[in-house]
Protein backbone atom coordinates (compact mmCIF):
# COMPACT_ATOMS: atom_id res chain seq x y z
CA UNK A 1 0.00 0.00 0.00
CA UNK A 2 1.58 3.19 -1.19
CA UNK A 3 0.27 7.14 -0.48
CA UNK A 4 0.63 9.08 -3.41
CA UNK A 5 0.73 13.64 -3.31
CA UNK A 6 1.04 15.32 -6.08
CA UNK A 7 3.44 18.61 -5.75
CA UNK A 8 2.43 21.89 -6.73
CA UNK A 9 4.64 21.54 -10.04
CA UNK A 10 2.61 18.74 -11.11
CA UNK A 11 4.90 15.81 -10.20
CA UNK A 12 4.18 12.84 -7.34
CA UNK A 13 5.70 11.76 -4.58
CA UNK A 14 4.73 8.04 -3.04
CA UNK A 15 5.27 6.90 0.66
CA UNK A 16 5.12 3.44 1.39
CA UNK A 17 2.27 2.47 3.70
CA UNK A 18 4.48 -0.36 5.70
CA UNK A 19 7.94 1.01 6.00
CA UNK A 20 6.98 4.83 6.08
CA UNK A 21 9.76 5.32 3.33
CA UNK A 22 9.62 8.01 0.83
CA UNK A 23 10.20 5.56 -2.40
CA UNK A 24 10.46 8.14 -4.93
CA UNK A 25 9.73 12.09 -4.84
CA UNK A 26 8.73 14.18 -8.35
CA UNK A 27 8.38 11.70 -10.34
CA UNK A 28 6.31 12.94 -13.46
CA UNK A 29 3.49 10.80 -14.04
CA UNK A 30 1.50 8.21 -12.19
CA UNK A 31 2.45 5.69 -14.49
CA UNK A 32 6.10 6.06 -13.46
CA UNK A 33 5.05 6.03 -10.25
CA UNK A 34 3.68 2.42 -10.66
CA UNK A 35 6.65 1.29 -12.02
CA UNK A 36 8.73 2.52 -8.90
CA UNK A 37 6.16 1.07 -6.55
CA UNK A 38 6.20 -2.92 -7.85
CA UNK A 39 10.45 -2.55 -7.40
CA UNK A 40 10.26 -1.70 -3.77
CA UNK A 41 11.02 -4.22 -0.98
CA UNK A 42 9.67 -3.19 1.95
CA UNK A 43 11.98 -4.28 4.53
CA UNK A 44 9.31 -4.23 7.43
CA UNK A 45 7.01 -6.87 4.95
CA UNK A 46 10.50 -8.66 4.46
CA UNK A 47 11.03 -9.03 8.27
CA UNK A 48 7.54 -9.71 8.94
CA UNK A 49 7.24 -12.94 6.23
CA UNK A 50 10.80 -14.13 8.00
CA UNK A 51 8.93 -14.10 10.76
CA UNK A 52 5.78 -15.89 10.21
CA UNK A 53 8.07 -18.70 8.18
CA UNK A 54 10.22 -19.57 11.46
CA UNK A 55 6.97 -19.40 13.51
CA UNK A 56 5.50 -21.62 10.99
CA UNK A 57 8.56 -23.83 10.69
CA UNK A 58 9.15 -24.44 14.32
CA UNK A 59 7.67 -27.22 16.52
CA UNK A 60 4.86 -26.38 17.65
CA UNK A 61 5.92 -27.35 21.65
CA UNK A 62 8.23 -23.94 20.80
CA UNK A 63 5.32 -22.03 19.73
CA UNK A 64 3.80 -21.59 22.97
Amino acid sequence: MYTRTQNENGSWNTRCLDCFLTIASSVESESALDAIEARHICPEKALSWLAAQEYASAPTAART
